[in-house]
């Protein structure tokens, strides 16, 4: 393998373990990033020549922190920053080990999502920094203008900054209003990989492996139940990721998949994860969602589903967590346990608020075509189609409506 091969991996792997530890060194977003680059172009210099090291990783942190350094001399700003930097002399190569840059990882996703910034900036800042996401992939996964989610990144860094909110994990008593904006950032990295909003592609798989893998890290540091909750559900919604889409790009419905596509052994660890949060009461929302989708992930077929036992999960659900989108989900649960007439009668109080989500015109759209009520299911189908910006969406809404 050539050392170009070998630091091709080992960015796609590790870089942003690098810059999570270089920012909380060099105390900058932009100087770390700038110098983890510069050190992996470094990298490729060296080791052609001396080898690769014993441990990579330290050897682009330690590079990365003094490329960071000499870009402060040559800025000449040393004196703003000599509080924020370490001796040089004071931070050998051995000071680094997995668990530390580990907590620099937890360290980061923590400050990206600080309560002082607003949720649509913790998000692309999460994505920008903790995946590793170009800023026109974000703007493109958040339907925003590059230019505009540019504007926002920035910001979010300068506030970060100026309001020197601390690169750390909060203590114990801040740690569970916390925790769930940050878990809250994690499951919405998930969902735009799980089910794109826009675009091409059912499923974007490398940021829903990202998500899956801030999970695990979570999961590592701080296994408390709605963590272990989120993993487990992210891992087993992500088994069906080979049954969700055709060669061709095209959406398969839940109950249309073939359940042989399903990663068995992913569904056996998100059901272990599940377990173990059980154990920990009280259960919270993305435990009682993974609870949810192990009913799908352990039932042979559709119809083989306990859509009793789902509806009644969503009824936990909606009583620590009322959400319209929740009801919406468990309406669609109780029209497969009592029927579509019963689900048309559950959704019409969802109707005003939402009235422009495409989901709940495609479940009337189900209800009405199940009932045979053609010209209503035609309606809402196309009230959907005009809603949905995700082209295999619109493609099989669009063949729904043809086959009325």
């Amino acid at each position: 393998m050539t050392i170009e091969t070998q630091l091709e991996q080992l960015y796609q792997t590790h870089s942003r373990r690098v810059l999570a530890t270089l920012i909380r060194l060099l105390g900058d977003f932009d100087l770390a990033e700038e110098a983890m680059h510069e050190a992996f172009i470094a990298a490729l210099q060296q080791w052609s020549d001396q080898g690769v090291p014993e441990n990579p990783t330290a050897w682009l942190i330690t590079a990365g922190r003094h490329k960071g350094i000499d870009q402060i001399r040559r800025r000449q700003t040393l004196r703003q920053h000599q509080q924020q930097l370490l001796d040089e002399d004071e931070l050998p190569e051995t000071s680094f080990n997995d668990e530390s840059i580990e907590d620099d990882q937890l360290r980061l996703i923590f400050t990206c999502c600080h309560p002082s910034l607003a949720t649509e900036a913790q998000l692309a800042l999460t994505l920008r920094e903790m995946c590793g996401l170009t800023t026109e992939q974000v703007a493109h996964g958040l339907l925003q203008k590059p230019t505009t989610l540019a504007q926002r990144i920035v910001r979010a860094k300068r506030k970060i900054r100026d309001a020197a909110i601390p690169y750390e994990v909060p203590d114990s008593k801040a740690l569970p209003q916390r925790l769930q904006s940050v878990l809250q950032v994690i499951y919405l990295v998930f969902n735009e990989g799980y089910s794109s909003s826009f675009g091409e592609s059912v499923v974007n798989h490398n940021l829903a492996e990202e998500a899956i893998r801030l999970g695990r890290i979570l999961c590592e540091l701080l296994p408390d139940t709605e963590v272990l909750g989120l993993l487990a559900l992210m891992l087993l919604q992500d088994s069906r990721k080979a049954a969700r889409q055709t060669a061709e790009g095209d959406l398969i419905t839940l109950d249309e998949q073939d359940r042989a596509l399903w990663d068995q052994q992913q569904i056996l660890e998100g059901l272990a994860w599940l377990d173990q949060a059980m154990t920990q009461p009280p259960v919270g929302p993305y435990t009682l969602q993974a609870a949810i989708a192990a009913l799908h992930a352990q039932s042979k077929h559709s119809e083989g589903t306990d859509w009793a036992q789902i509806t009644g999960l969503y009824d936990l659900l909606l009583r620590i967590n009322p959400s319209p989108v929740i009801e919406l989900n468990r309406t669609v649960a109780l029209a497969m346990r009592d029927g579509p007439e019963a689900g048309l009668q559950a959704l019409q109080p969802l109707e005003d608020t939402l009235q422009n989500y495409y989901l709940l015109h495609a479940a009337k759209a189900d209800f009405y075509r199940r009932l045979n009520r053609v010209s209503d299911a035609r309606a809402a189908y196309q009230a959907a189609l005009n809603l949905t910006q995700q082209l295999p969406e619109k493609r099989y809404l669009q063949r729904r409506l043809e086959s009325l």
